[in-house]
């Protein structure tokens, strides 16, 4: 099936687009098996990737980064880690690079950004943020981590779970409780570096998917935190939160629609050359049906996917908009997913075919960045009011 061509990147974006595939083929590829079967990545990929560039994109060149604000290039490496199918391997790099700088370099101020993101540059320093809490999932509100302000300094207690590059990360975002008694607006960002004493990873939490993915518990008992270590204002921690979750939600939208189009495309190499009674399994009349349908409908997520990231690129991409791509991809990942498996037949249930893999990987996609019934209501709100 031809596709609606896109006109989204151009020469620039194609020869990154080279370099990074490349890139993954030869170094990330080779080791997935590898690092799935160790539960994360080796800390020297992130010092080949910052060596290649592929590492903060955004920060500015001063500090050694790539000085772009062309989300774009983003998007690219999003795509290409969704094609390869090295998901778990690769997502920590993005989570750093679309996730976690944009607090680093909106909210920091010059001594904050000289001390932290040359490293996270050159891979040295590994970022994560820290928000969802053991009973506290999409209520960000009702979070009971805390820091109290003790001259200079903040102590920290509480405790994270769900968090990615919980393992490897040196610089932690980490959502407090600076004043409980004002609900959101009592909220802040604290970085908590990697041996502070009190700050303990617990297990690296073992996952239906994505195991190269690192993803962990982090607790903190009387953790003593630099008032230097704040990101932006006191109490301002949920207003900077909400304005950098569009793009969050925009990233795995991405990821989904790659996802889904290598699914497709690995399923369609499948079924044209399986025969069963004659002829190939594509040719029956249920697979060709089914294939168009999930062909019509990642490409309807593709237009609907470019349009969000040329209106994001213009700083003008809503918070609905970006729910409704967030949850509407994803659902549509996991559709096409799993009705590819079913077309592989018993293969599909074999952990050596890139299906089975990608089944498992992509379960997490409507719950993680707030699930499909939070973006739903998000869009309802926007339909309805309320």
């Amino acid at each position: 099936m031809q596709q609606i061509p896109r006109t989204l990147f151009n020469d620039d974006h194609d020869q990154f687009r080279t370099a990074f595939r490349a890139w993954l083929d030869n170094e990330v590829v080779p080791n997935h098996e590898q690092w799935e079967r160790d539960g994360l990545v080796s800390r020297e990929i992130w010092l080949e990737a910052g060596r290649h560039g592929f590492l903060g994109l955004t920060v500015p060149e001063k500090f050694g980064g790539g000085g772009t604000d062309d989300y774009r290039f983003a998007a690219v490496m999003a795509e290409e880690i969704g094609m390869t199918g090295v998901i778990g391997s690769a997502n920590g790099m993005t989570l750093h690079n679309d996730i976690v700088l944009p607090y680093f370099i909106s909210l920091c101020n010059e001594e904050q950004q000289q001390r932290w993101l040359p490293g996270m540059v050159t891979g040295e320093r590994i970022g994560a943020i820290a928000m969802t809490e053991p009973n506290t999932g999409s209520d960000l509100v009702g979070i009971k981590t805390t820091a109290v302000r003790h001259g200079d300094s903040f102590v920290v207690n509480g405790a994270k779970t769900f968090i990615s590059n919980g393992i490897l990360s040196d610089a932690v975002i980490t959502v407090v409780k600076t004043d409980p008694s004002k609900a959101h607006r009592g909220m802040s960002l604290l970085v908590l570096e990697r041996g502070m004493p009190g700050f303990e990873r617990g297990r690296n939490l073992d996952k239906m998917g994505m195991h190269a993915q690192d993803t962990a518990e982090l607790f903190f008992t009387d953790v003593e935190v630099p008032a230097a270590n704040m990101l932006g204002d006191e109490g301002m921690g949920f207003m900077y939160l909400m304005t950098n979750l569009a793009q969050e939600r925009l990233g795995i939208a991405i990821g989904a629609v790659a996802v889904a189009q290598a699914a497709l495309n690995w399923t369609v190499d499948y079924t044209t050359e399986r025969k069963a009674f004659g002829q190939s399994i594509a040719h029956f009349q249920h697979s060709k049906f089914l294939l168009a349908e999930l062909a019509t409908e990642v490409q309807i997520a593709q237009v609907y996917a470019d349009r969000c990231i040329e209106l994001h690129l213009n700083q003008a991409l809503t918070v609905e908009q970006a729910a409704a791509a967030k949850f509407w991809c994803t659902e549509l990942q996991n559709k096409v997913v799993d009705r590819c498996v079913q077309l592989h037949g018993g293969y599909g249930y074999m952990r050596e075919y890139p299906i089975a893999r990608a089944w498992a990987d992509s379960r997490i996609q409507t719950i993680y960045g707030g699930t499909s019934e939070i973006m739903k209501e998000i869009v309802g709100r926007s339909v309805v009011g309320g």
